[in-house]
């Protein structure tokens, strides 16, 4: 997928979110072996972790089966990353998944946790 397709997928992931009344807190977080495509907060002060993953075709495993272990564990070492940066208490987190199988969206809060990656 293109960078630029993949971005739109983003924006409306997280347009979508807002809507689930979650605000944004960064966008792309990078580190070495990992990346994170969006980071929230919750309505309760948790810190959403979120993957965006997007399938035009279901020929190959769906956008939600695309998050496979060693891609949670890329996200929970961008976490960790981005956590050593964190200024203040140290909020609850979790890691959702926003998936678009052939133009439809799924949201999987709390898809998994870091201690199963």
């Amino acid at each position: 997928m293109s960078k630029t397709l993949g971005d739109a997928f983003e924006s409306r992931a997280l347009e979508f979110l807002q809507r689930q009344r979650l605000r944004l807190v960064a966008r792309n977080v990078t580190c070495r072996g990992g990346e994170i495509d969006l980071v929230m907060i919750d309505e309760r002060g948790a810190l959403v972790f979120v993957e965006v993953r997007a399938r035009s075709s279901r020929r190959f495993a769906n956008a939600v089966a695309s998050v496979d272990a060693r891609k949670r564990a890329r996200l929970v070492h961008a976490a960790q990353h981005f956590l050593a940066t964190w200024r203040g208490a140290m909020p609850a987190c979790r890691f959702d998944v926003v998936a678009f199988d052939a133009g439809r969206i799924h949201w999987l809060a709390d898809a998994f946790r870091a201690d199963e990656a």
